[in-house]
């Protein structure tokens, strides 16, 4: 949803920051158990802890953004300044790393698949190939149908509706983020 909604309110180039974003924290997750560095994520409980709270403060803010903004009529990608590519780089990274399931899924389950003993430098390339690809390219995708979407003329009202409903899943993720904290 943060890359739909960074894609369509602020442009492709954003959604794609936050993409890259995503990628680079689950490529941190990868790393961490091919490396049999899954002790010190246990050991940096505290900075995910203050990384899912930042996050989570962060979509909220996102969220109450889009649902405050009806005085616009029509969703439209506003032109940002380099800095907000940062920004949605950052939210990207951020939420990933928060991101409850992914840490059950890189540290518990994705052992299971992966015998991180034996493998050795090609393995980790084709790993983290497979990791980049499979993320994000999904994640590229929902970028550009989110531009294409915010192209095509809405009603005032339909818009309205869709950014609440935005505004309302980024809030919602925000704030359970935060509680499951």
């Amino acid at each position: 949803m943060l890359v739909v909604t960074r894609a369509a309110t602020l442009g492709v180039t954003d959604g794609i920051a936050v993409a890259f974003g995503i990628v680079v924290g689950d490529l941190v997750f990868v790393l961490l158990v091919l490396l049999g560095l899954s002790v010190v994520s246990k050991t940096l409980g505290n900075l995910f802890l203050i990384i899912k709270y930042l996050g989570g403060a962060y979509l909220i803010w996102i969220g109450l953004t889009l649902w405050l903004s009806q005085n616009k009529t029509s969703i439209t990608a506003i032109e940002r300044p380099l800095g907000s590519l940062v920004e949605s780089f950052l939210a990207g990274l951020f939420m990933t790393i928060g991101d409850v399931k992914a840490i059950i899924f890189y540290i518990s389950l994705f052992p299971i698949f992966i015998d991180s003993e034996s493998v050795d430098l090609i393995d980790i390339g084709i790993i983290l190939t497979i990791t980049i690809i499979a993320v994000g390219s999904v994640k590229i995708t929902y970028t550009i149908l989110a531009t294409k979407i915010v192209k095509t003329n809405l009603k005032p009202t339909v818009a309205i509706i869709i950014k609440r409903i935005a505004g309302g899943y980024m809030i919602s993720a925000g704030s359970f983020l935060i509680i499951t904290a």
